[in-house]
């Protein structure tokens, strides 16, 4: 038995099945009134920008600059259900730690250049495979391109401990407003 694939689930087709349930799903959102449409928008819209300043305020008071990190990672974790942000923080956290402990191995060993780089997101990539989390795989690829990419002050081992806080800080922000909002402003109560 493949250990990727849980036992009694059906391979032939399943990934063509979840692509139409996407769609159909898709189709019932675009069929939802725009009043609903515009309330939902408002309330998420809402969250997240409540959840970017949330996140990026206490990094200007500490002094630290790339506090911009925390407020893009809170913005892309919060969804309008709880599972769905743990999902997404638990790949946030994982890409972020994993991409950055290869970006900043490969730095440290390799250098700098550009088949360096090359060489940080594949290993990041496929290390998410083989710790299998895959849909964490692009965010660590994203983190190693920033580790190697994106100019730093201080050392690497600082700026893996700063993205990884930062991505920490965003994640615990996101998550702290969707379960506040599930527990206080339940999916099916009307405002």
């Amino acid at each position: 038995m493949d250990p990727v694939q849980p036992r009694n689930w059906p391979t032939d087709g399943l990934a063509d099945r979840i692509g139409r349930l996407r769609g159909r799903l898709a189709d019932l959102s675009k069929a939802m009134p725009l009043r609903d449409r515009i309330r939902r928008g408002l309330l998420q819209g809402l969250l997240s920008a409540a959840g970017a300043i949330i996140a990026f305020l206490p990094t200007q008071i500490l002094g630290l600059r790339e506090g911009f990190w925390g407020a893009i990672t809170a913005i892309a974790v919060l969804q309008g259900e709880l599972d769905a942000t743990r999902n997404l923080a638990r790949d946030q956290i994982t890409g972020a730690t994993i991409g950055g402990l290869v970006g900043v191995a490969v730095m440290l060993t390799a250098g700098q250049q550009l088949p360096s780089y090359a060489l940080a997101v594949l290993l990041s990539v496929t290390a998410c495979w083989v710790v299998n989390v895959t849909t964490a795989s692009r965010l660590s690829g994203i983190t190693a391109t920033i580790i190697l990419l994106v100019p730093h002050t201080g050392t690497p081992q600082h700026m893996l401990v700063s993205r990884v806080g930062e991505v920490a800080w965003g994640v615990t922000v996101a998550l702290t407003l969707v379960w506040l909002r599930a527990r206080y402003l339940p999916a099916g109560r009307k405002n």
